[in-house]
């Protein structure tokens, strides 16, 4: 009896067990091909071969499932040993090699970058998320997020065309501009399907709306019912304020899960559209949902004018605010802060002068006139949404009996 016997007669053994996760039936079947290999002295064995050999030693396979198998150790194996190892099955190995071949190739035919490129992004996402609570929904926004960020294009754009690759069906043309406004509100657009805490990458480029903009778009009107509401283009027609607050509050899902993956997304768009989005990292178990790297880059201080880089101090301080950076507990926020980080210095030496100095920290008074009256409409319902989600999280984990800053909490 040669090696490649014995190792498909444990295998089989514990196949009929039910005990081998994904992880471990793959590097058995990479194992029995390297024996095989070496057995018959074929420098490269076909998968059809090995299908052939493993069959008539009574371990047959599906081509389908050989391809899974080759892929999860070839592929995923140096990228997510943590989500693999942690339980990762069948089904989210078939979904994430469909989301690579079709976010490979909608990288290429939009002329994102090179296919070396890909690779390195895809890895990096996958570090990123590697983990046992792995969830491959929250990959695909990221990965949706990153191509629409480098075609400079509108994510729903990206993630129609995703679709109709893996439903295999024929790409719709779309705008040239690729910037098409979605037909759905943003609180569905935002929505977290129950079992799959999606989060999306910001993708907007930084755009510091002009004077002009500011007035244009929040212009106030007098509703004898409601009173001043600003105006918002949030259907079609005019919206009050209760209107408005209606479409970015009550979020679809109410477990912390989701509502942390929500505030990540409004955090994650409102940075990046002002040029703060290096500085937002994920949380997905702890915490606020995210947290805020560090202070803005100081040459913000050279290249903008004082009403522009006041917006951004602003966001970046009501990005803290709903992190929570300044009042969480240190124990679980520094690990999450980097060596050379200004914030994580200031905290640690509890330097509150070092953090006003590094960020500008304007007077409450001037939040009306040099934030709220120029943010445009976009922007105003992620800031209400980002406000609203973080008092329901507390609600949420104070009736769950949870504690928000605790592990896994």
């Amino acid at each position: 009896t040669c090696e490649a016997d014995v190792l498909l007669a444990h295998l089989k053994e514990n196949d009929l067990r039910g005990e081998l996760t994904f992880l471990d039936k793959a590097l058995a079947v990479a194992d029995a091909k390297a024996l095989l290999k070496a057995e018959f002295g074929e420098g490269d064995l076909s998968q059809r071969c090995l299908l052939k050999h493993l069959a008539e030693r009574g371990y047959s396979l599906s081509q389908t499932l050989t391809s899974q198998l080759f892929y999860a150790v070839e592929r995923l194996l140096p990228m997510l040993p943590r989500a693999l190892k942690g339980g990762l099955g069948r089904p989210q190995v078939a979904r994430m090699r469909a989301l690579d071949r079709a976010g490979g190739a909608l990288w290429l035919e939009r002329g994102v970058d090179v296919e070396e490129e890909y690779d390195v992004v895809f890895e990096g996402l996958c570090a990123r998320y590697d983990g046992p609570d792995w969830d491959v929904a929250v990959f695909r926004r990221a990965l949706e997020g990153e191509i629409a960020e480098r075609a400079d294009v509108n994510i729903h754009a990206v993630s129609l065309e995703l679709d109709a690759r893996l439903a295999g069906r024929a790409v719709t043309d779309l705008d040239p501009a690729w910037c098409p406004e979605p037909d759905v509100t943003e609180d569905e657009a935002l929505a977290v399907e129950p079992d799959t805490n999606e989060q999306t990458a910001a993708v907007q480029p930084p755009r510091p709306a002009t004077s002009d903009e500011g007035a244009q778009h929040c212009e106030v009107r007098r509703d004898d019912s409601v009173g001043s509401a600003p105006q918002a283009a949030v259907t079609s027609g005019e919206a009050d304020i209760e209107d408005l607050l209606g479409k970015v509050s009550s979020p679809a899902r109410s477990d912390v899960k989701s509502l942390r993956a929500r505030l990540w997304t409004l955090a994650s768009r409102l940075a990046q559209r002002h040029g703060l989005g290096d500085l937002i990292e994920a949380l997905p178990s702890t915490g606020l949902g995210y947290v805020l790297r560090d202070v803005p880059d100081p040459a913000l201080v050279e290249q903008l004018d004082e009403d522009a880089l006041a917006q951004i101090s602003m966001v970046w301080w009501t990005l803290a605010a709903c992190a929570e950076v300044t009042v969480a507990p240190l124990d679980a926020l520094l690990p999450t802060l980097p060596d050379e980080s200004v914030l994580k210095r200031a905290l640690v030496e509890q330097d509150a002068g070092l953090l006003f100095a590094s960020v500008w920290t304007l007077d409450p008074g001037h939040m009306g006139y040099r934030l709220w009256r120029r943010l445009d409409d976009r922007d105003w319902r992620d800031l209400l949404g980002l406000m609203d989600t973080y008092r329901t999280l507390h609600r949420t984990a104070a009736d769950a009996g949870h504690t928000l800053w605790s592990s896994g909490a």
